[in-house]
């Protein structure tokens, strides 16, 4: 009886480990995945009139705090909306679009939303959170 014990006890805690290790592969592409990619977005911004261009959706929550960053900020944008068929989905695809929020703030290409990472954005392209 013990050794049965044993034996699943034994049996529990490989399962433990491959678990374990399953978990923290699946989270290592994230350690080397960038906040941003530079690039020249100059075309975007001049096209939508705006220092700062989101595309997104209507029912995306991260869209969705994006939103209420800058209009906590004061921070005008263009909203584009690519949760419908037209020219914004299409630019979206041309930028690489993958998922939403994406945001293109001077040379950045920012993907999802981080409030630290949209922040120095800002600063680097000459606008200042907080002081509209």
């Amino acid at each position: 009886m013990i050794k049965h014990l044993k034996t699943l006890g034994l049996y529990a805690l490989i399962l433990a480990a491959g678990l374990a290790v399953g978990v923290a592969v699946a989270k290592v592409p994230a350690l080397f995945k960038k906040d941003f990619v530079q690039g020249d977005y100059s075309a975007y911004l001049k096209q939508h009139k705006a220092q700062v261009v989101l595309y997104g959706t209507q029912t995306c929550p991260f869209c969705a705090k994006a939103r209420a960053y800058f209009k906590e900020k004061g921070i005008a944008y263009a909203d584009l909306d690519v949760g419908t068929p037209g020219e914004s989905r299409e630019e979206f695809k041309k930028l690489g679009g993958s998922s939403v929020p994406l945001l293109l703030i001077g040379d950045r290409r920012i993907n999802g939303f981080n409030a630290g990472v949209i922040k120095a954005a800002l600063e680097a392209s000459g606008d200042k959170p907080g002081i509209h």
